[in-house]
């Protein structure tokens, strides 16, 4: 695709200003768009790829290379073959989320979603809130998989979307983390926010929003162990923060300070985490109903080969 360059004198009018928002104002774009192009080396000072919460100096070029771009919130309609179909009621569709699926589309983000894939097979989702979020009542992280739901009906997504808003939804995660927790079952009650030194990175922080997450040992292993999680809150990354707080990453997690060399034994490319379990009552019928998903193969292998004691 044909590239668009665009080129700005930089100056005391500028000096000083974080990338992005500098961006923002001068393209008149969205400082997520801005923000992006930055993370994807498109935005340059002196020949430099510079990062979005870079300082602006007082002198120089600030130059913008991109190519032509679609619309980033636009649903690419793709089918991704790995996505299971674990429910397909009249209000909504539960899908086993494969690992490298976002839910929705978003700035910086160019693979399948999950509103892509089910709009790939037919499916007729919700169209309450924001476009590219149609239907969308949680979502689990790009590296994270399991049991997802969508809702198909306005109605659907009024009492899911106000199910997980309540807390009245049992969310069950299985965690693989380094070392032994102890106490083998306990609560993490730590309020988590922005981190302040790192960019798409989370951590507990003084001012950050209530957090809390309910664990116990299932199997330990000596490296690693398999928990259970169950999430009282839904803050992002929020597993992986609470236990990399503990100095118990998630095994493969290398954003949140996990051992390179143990995610290699094991296989991981990502951090192993899976969302096991979902409960919640039916809009439909009243009923309580739940979901669950088998471990992808990938973590399934991490487990062997620490129960052979191969690693």
């Amino acid at each position: 695709m044909p590239e668009q360059i665009s080129a700005f004198t930089l100056g005391p009018e500028t000096a000083g200003k974080r990338v992005d928002a500098a961006l923002a104002q001068l393209l008149g774009i969205s400082r997520s768009s801005a923000a992006a192009w930055c993370s994807g080396g498109h935005v340059t000072i002196a020949g430099r790829v510079v990062g979005k919460s870079e300082r602006l100096p007082d002198h120089g070029e600030l130059r913008v290379s991109r190519p032509e771009e679609r619309d980033p919130l636009a649903v690419v309609v793709e089918d991704v073959e790995d996505m299971k179909i674990l429910g397909d009621e009249d209000d909504f569709v539960v899908v086993d989320k494969p690992v490298g699926v976002a839910a929705h589309p978003s700035p910086g983000w160019v693979g399948p979603t999950v509103v892509g894939i089910l709009a790939a097979r037919g499916y007729r989702i919700s169209t309450s809130g924001a476009a590219e979020r149609a239907g969308i009542v949680h979502r689990l992280d790009v590296g994270t998989s399991g049991v997802m739901v969508v809702a198909k009906t306005e109605h659907g997504y009024t009492l899911l979307k106000r199910a997980f808003k309540d807390r009245s939804v049992e969310k069950v995660y299985h965690a693989l983390v380094q070392g032994l927790p102890d106490p083998l079952e306990g609560t993490i009650d730590a309020p988590i926010g922005r981190h302040p030194g790192y960019d798409w990175r989370f951590a507990v922080v003084e001012d950050g929003r209530p957090s809390v997450t309910h664990y116990k040992v299932l199997e330990a292993f000596g490296r690693a162990t398999l928990v259970e999680v169950h999430l009282e809150t839904g803050r992002t990354h929020q597993i992986r923060v609470h236990f990399s707080a503990l100095r118990h990453p998630c095994a493969g997690d290398l954003t949140y300070g996990a051992d390179p060399k143990l995610a290699a034994e094991l296989g991981l490319t990502r951090q192993w985490l899976h969302a096991k379990r979902l409960g919640f009552t039916h809009p439909g019928t009243g009923e309580w109903v739940e979901y669950e998903s088998d471990y992808p193969a990938d973590l399934a292998y991490a487990v062997e080969a620490l129960a052979e004691h191969r690693v």
